[in-house]
């Protein structure tokens, strides 16, 4: 009898390339150390760049803005005010513990598996990643909300479908994140940009009455739902899925039929639910939940529901839960509740020490103005290229995604780049709703995979309580890479096409200038 063959299939380019990034990821340190060193790492630079006497006009105050020594009585002093304050006020601190919280009542309460069971029982397992990707995507109507309510779910979804829950993840992920700046409707991220959009009009012309709506990129924003759906989906199903395979952890779930009484908790759940939503339509209509504008109309953006929506979602999540929970006798007191939430948070102690350290980085960084300086010199010397048309266009994209590996925060890196990149570009003959457009495409996809952002860690932490306790970063950084870089060529070359045919971006909204402006 002959041996059997056990000569492993050659690999090609991308996964040996990928496998190289996993490799060197891996041996990242964990989380808590790695801020650590990156802490003491800002700490230096900023000590050398203050010794130099460095600075940078800033571009909308105008002010010089030089780095801090962290290493003096002011960074010691610093430190000593700020140390907890770092901790408690790291924004992703809260926000994950809550919706943590809320997802637990849903899951441990076996409500998510039921649905899951009820609507999911005969969908091909190849169509599984578009509609992840897709509610990801979406899911940025509820900002970083997104980021840590899909990706657990999504988990669920593939491991319901004999898919590998870990992939599950990375396309929910990467949907909420990549995906980012992407919705179906106008949603909050289009005002905090119009908003600056509009002060570097103003502060470049400042006796025009020339603005842009919010609905300003609503156009281009739409089609680019369905782009960021199709791409992630097809990386999963092509890429992704291959170097994980099948999963054979002890977690297992399977789609089985749904019992007569998990029917009943569904049906009793979604009264609960559209009870609940029929309280918050009546508080946006009639109540406290709406923003009254001075013509006593009311809206939505600025409103208290938007702002508020964090609770108002952990509601959402918990009151179906617990309805389920007590109609199928899963919860059959107070005790149970209060059980499930415990269980939910039990595996959160690792992200909670990565907190500490991650926030005071983040407030180190900020302090001592080095994130300030890096967007402004990477800003300049975009400007220094002197592009026009399409290599110009696409050289800002570029430069928003290699500064987006550093500093996550949207609205940060916009406040800087405006007040310099809109008024050249309107000097250029380009509208300003356009140049944001080119923003928003390279704020988004490298958001996946940077260790600068605090939810990947999180997806971490969730994936080595739940399915692979020896899963590192680098595994998820290897998985998040080639969406992230193909949706940026995919988005690159839709935007061309797009462009090259004339498409308005928003309603009125072209690539050129209105006459008459200038």
């Amino acid at each position: 009898m002959s041996a059997p063959n056990t000569v492993a299939p050659k690999k090609g380019a991308v996964d040996r390339f990928l496998d190289g990034i996993e490799r060197v990821c891996n041996k990242l340190p964990p989380p808590a150390i790695l801020f650590c060193y990156l802490f003491i790492i800002i700490a230096i630079l900023g000590a050398i760049f203050s010794f130099t006497g460095i600075t940078l006009e800033h571009p909308a105050t105008h002010e010089a803005i030089g780095a801090k020594n962290f290493f003096s009585g002011e960074g010691v002093q610093w430190l000593l005010d700020n140390l907890v304050k770092n901790f408690t006020g790291f924004a992703p601190l809260g926000l994950v513990i809550t919706m943590t919280l809320a997802i637990g009542f849903c899951e441990e309460s076996g409500m998510i598996m039921s649905m899951l069971r009820s609507s999911l029982k005969n969908v091909p397992p190849t169509i599984v990643p578009y509609v992840i990707a897709f509610i990801g995507t979406v899911g940025n109507i509820a900002s970083d909300t997104a980021m840590v309510v899909i990706p657990p779910m999504a988990a669920i979804v593939y491991m319901g479908v004999g898919k590998h829950p870990i992939v599950g993840m990375i396309a929910g992920y990467a949907g909420a994140q990549a995906g980012f700046t992407a919705n179906l409707l106008v949603a909050g991220t289009d005002s905090l940009l119009q908003g600056l959009t509009n002060d570097a009009i103003k502060s470049f012309l400042p006796d025009s009455t020339f603005t842009v709506d919010v609905t300003c990129n609503w156009f281009y924003m739409m089609a680019s739902t369905f782009l960021c759906s199709i791409v992630i989906g097809l990386v999963c199903n092509k890429i992704v899925d291959k170097r994980f395979g099948a999963y054979e952890g002890a977690n297992q779930e399977s789609l089985e039929e749904v019992s007569d009484v998990e029917k009943k908790g569904l049906r009793n759940a979604g009264i609960s639910a559209l009870v609940y939503l029929a309280v918050i339509v009546a508080g946006f209509l009639a109540g406290p939940l709406a923003k009254i504008n001075e013509d006593g109309s009311r809206a939505i953006l600025g409103s208290p529901l938007l702002t508020g929506l964090i609770p108002v979602l952990f509601f959402f999540f918990a009151i179906p839960g617990i309805v389920y929970g007590f109609t199928t006798r899963k919860f059959k007191n107070t005790t149970d509740v209060n059980r499930a939430m415990v269980k939910q948070m039990s595996g959160m102690g690792s992200y909670v020490v990565f907190c500490f350290f991650c926030g005071q980085f983040q407030k180190l960084f900020a302090w001592t103005k080095l994130d300030t300086m890096l967007a402004i010199s990477g800003a300049d010397a975009l400007k220094a290229i002197g592009f026009t048309g399409i290599p110009l266009f696409v050289s800002f994209i570029l430069l928003c995604m290699c500064v987006n590996l550093f500093i996550s925060s949207g609205s940060a890196k916009w406040a800087i780049f405006a007040p310099i990149f809109v008024p050249m570009f309107m000097m250029l003959g380009y509208h300003p709703g356009f140049t944001q457009v080119l923003y928003r495409m390279g704020d988004s996809p490298t958001n996946c995979f940077t260790p600068m952002s605090p939810y990947i860690w999180m997806v971490l932490e969730v994936a080595k309580t739940k399915y692979d306790k020896d899963l590192k970063i680098g595994t998820l950084v290897a998985g998040l890479m080639p969406i992230a870089f193909i949706l940026q060529f995919a988005w690159i070359l839709f935007f061309i096409v797009w462009y090259l045919i004339g498409l308005p971006y928003g309603p009125g909204v072209t690539h050129l200038l209105p006459p008459g402006v200038l």
